[in-house]
């Protein structure tokens, strides 16, 4: 469902928001629980075909960041999986920044910053193609995080 996605949040869930306001946001049941010992840990929807689908990660008691495998969402700005490095510049311009992937020969990661609107990110990865794989919204440092949360 398109406009679910944004640099501020996930539909009702809000970026910085507690655990519990977060799966209150999102008002339905979900899975996944910390690890004894870790202070990071995703909580992913029941009907999540794999966690990769659709991912809310959670971090010292706060949600922090949520991750997208799945073409039936579009990122802020309409960016989605499938799409080509080149229409993602067509649709967000100059302030889509390059990296390279971290595993991926050839692949990137290409981000948009929110600026003004809220202390979060957009980040595209991309294949050796320049075919966008997923994407993930999140806080600073965690939108980042190229392992998740390890």
């Amino acid at each position: 469902s398109f406009g679910q996605a944004t640099f501020l949040g996930y539909g009702e869930m809000r970026l910085g928001s507690t655990i519990d306001e977060a799966k209150a946001g999102w008002g339905g049941e979900l899975k996944g629980a910390p690890t004894e010992g870790t202070t990071c840990h995703y909580l992913y929807p029941t009907w999540a075909k794999q966690p990769s689908d659709l991912a809310f990660m959670m971090e010292e008691g706060k949600f922090v960041r949520y991750a997208v495998g799945t073409t039936a969402e579009a990122a802020c700005g309409g960016g989605k999986i499938g799409m080509t490095a080149e229409e993602l510049k067509k649709l967000y311009g100059d302030a889509l920044q390059s990296v390279p992937h971290k595993y991926v020969e050839g692949g990137q990661y290409l981000s948009v910053d929110a600026a003004a609107e809220a202390p979060s990110k957009l980040v595209f990865e991309t294949d050796a193609k320049g075919t966008v794989t997923r994407w993930r919204v999140g806080w600073l440092p965690q939108a980042n995080y190229v392992e998740g949360c390890s």
